[in-house]
């Protein structure tokens, strides 16, 4: 069904468009005509045309006014003018207008004919369009909870830092920092805890959708999957820290978000909050808000609210020590190097005679930085490797000694977390490469590759990228491509054997693609090297 509007102060006119239009389209089409321009406006506001043919000059509010308000709320309407007009100013008018035809009156039975039927063509293009939008956000719909899922089981359970990163390239998260919520869902006890039970747990993954659609209605967040009796929710966040009145807040938000859940699914929830960290440290915020669930009988408590914690001097260089250890995590010996040699400047500012308390920070730091580096699995552990360290620390006697050994300390280690990203890296590459290579004759796709690597398909995809310097696609095509060209010397092979030992199943799609590779057919290619 099409939807047209007619508009022109001339009643024949309108009758006679009309009459030729149903005569030859009857039941395909619904007409509404107009005599000014404000009935073709109200007209349009209820009957939201397809296609308007519209006259000018019309009493009041003329055709090109009607045809500029008509599409400030109806953008996809096809406007056709008709006129007796043959002015220049009118026709400028209309081409800004993005008007699809001018045409002059009288206009005959055939051109009116043949324009409708190329609006109708437009219509069905345009619907076609909107359909295959539709068919993509729909697609997108499904896929953007898999990826949440996946960014928070990483989180959780993953070490690796790039991983995570590359779920929040997906996940469009420009923020810096973030923190946990964990909801947890059950029936209530007698002693006011939440059990959970079978049935909870089935109800929850049966009402899953329902959940992350609440839940997101009222805040921009990445939603985890259901586990056992508990959803993780991870909340972006531009700042590190938020004053008492936005933690009230998360807090009241979060009671609000609890009474919607609790109504639509029939359960008791609770809920606790970690605090923000950078995207690196998001675990310590998951381990607050189960520990906050875990230690408070509140329906909704915040980590802050329960526990009592030291903090740093007031101007003790906290973000400069969290980058130095985020660069180390990433293996970013220049930053790492920067930030603790930042740090280690503050130490003598706040007192260079003080020598004692600077080999305890350094010690310190580099300690943790081997915690990290042995769970990162650049580094194993031994009882006794560290045994001089006292010794040497103890025999320095200068800020520079000191600072030279703690520098070369934490630069070593960040090396051995480099070198080990690398290699890890590059294994990951070479193994896919090669399986490649001996199954590209065969149907595989990336996700086949990323579990033959045991690497997640969207890491795998980047590390891939990084490291070959051409996607999978165009590693895969390109070696189909140079065996296809040897098959093809061959002159006892059909062109449709050389495409299927290629990898190609379907001989048209090897042709197509053949042709964008080389610039020429498969079979040109033959006459060419034979």
């Amino acid at each position: 069904m099409y939807r047209i509007l007619l508009a022109d102060d001339e009643g024949i006119m309108l009758d006679s468009l009309k009459n030729v239009i149903l005569r030859e389209y009857g039941e395909n089409v619904e007409i509404e005509t107009a005599k000014t321009g404000r009935t073709a406006i109200e007209k349009a506001e209820n009957f939201h045309p397809d296609i308007a043919f519209m006259d000018i000059q019309m009493p009041g509010i003329n055709g090109i006014a009607a045809i500029r308000e008509i599409r400030s709320f109806n953008a996809s309407c096809l406007f056709y003018v008709i006129s007796a007009y043959d002015k220049f100013d009118y026709a400028q008018d209309a081409i800004a207008l993005g008007v699809e035809k001018y045409l002059m009156k009288p206009v005959s039975r055939k051109v009116i004919l043949e324009t409708v039927s190329e609006a109708m063509r437009k219509v069905d293009e345009i619907r076609g369009r909107r359909s295959d939008q539709l068919k993509i956000q729909e697609k997108l719909e499904t896929i953007v909870p898999v990826v949440e899922n996946g960014f928070v089981t990483g989180m959780l359970l993953s070490d690796d830092v790039h991983d995570l990163d590359y779920y929040r390239q997906l996940l469009d998260v420009q923020e810096t920092y973030a923190y946990c919520e964990m909801i947890r869902f059950g029936f209530e006890q007698e002693n006011g805890s939440l059990a959970s039970s079978v049935d909870t747990r089935v109800r929850a993954q049966e009402g899953y959708e329902q959940i992350r659609a609440i839940i997101k209605s009222f805040q921009r967040c990445i939603i985890g999957p259901v586990m056992s009796d508990r959803i993780v929710v991870v909340v972006p966040h531009e700042k590190e820290t938020v004053s008492y009145e936005e933690r009230i807040d998360t807090i009241d938000r979060m009671r609000s978000i609890l009474d919607r859940l609790s109504g639509k699914l029939k359960m008791k929830f609770r809920a606790g909050i970690g605090k923000i960290y950078r995207f690196a440290d998001l675990r310590m915020s998951y381990q607050e808000a189960a520990g906050a669930l875990r230690n408070s009988a509140a329906r909704v408590v915040h980590t802050e609210d329960i526990t009592s914690h030291g903090v740093f001097e007031d101007d003790y260089p906290v973000e400069v020590e969290r980058d130095g250890f985020a660069a180390l995590t990433r293996g970013d010996v220049a930053v790492t190097r920067d930030r603790f040699a930042e740090l280690f400047a503050w130490m003598v500012a706040k007192d260079p005679d003080d020598l004692n308390s600077m080999k305890l920070k350094v010690l310190e730091l580099v300690l943790r930085a081997e915690y990290d580096a042995f769970h990162s699995g650049s580094l194993n552990y031994a009882y006794d490797y560290r045994k001089n360290y006292l010794e040497q620390v103890n025999a320095l006697t200068a800020q520079d000694q000191i600072q030279t050994w703690f520098l070369d300390r934490m630069t070593a280690i960040c090396s051995m977390i480099r070198d080990q990203n690398e290699e890890q890296s590059e294994s990951t590459v070479s193994r896919a490469c090669k399986y490649i290579q001996e199954n590209f004759r065969k149907d595989i796709s990336l996700d086949d590759v990323s579990k033959e690597v045991n690497v997640s398909p969207y890491y795998f995809s980047k590390l891939f990228k990084e490291e070959v310097g051409e996607n999978f696609i165009e590693y895969l095509t390109r070696l189909r491509i140079e065996c296809s060209k040897e098959l093809l010397r061959r002159a006892a092979l059909t062109i449709r054997e050389a495409g299927l030992q290629s990898g190609y199943s379907d001989p048209n799609y090897f042709s197509r693609i053949f042709k964008k590779q080389t610039g020429m057919t498969p079979r040109e290619y033959r006459e060419q090297n034979t």
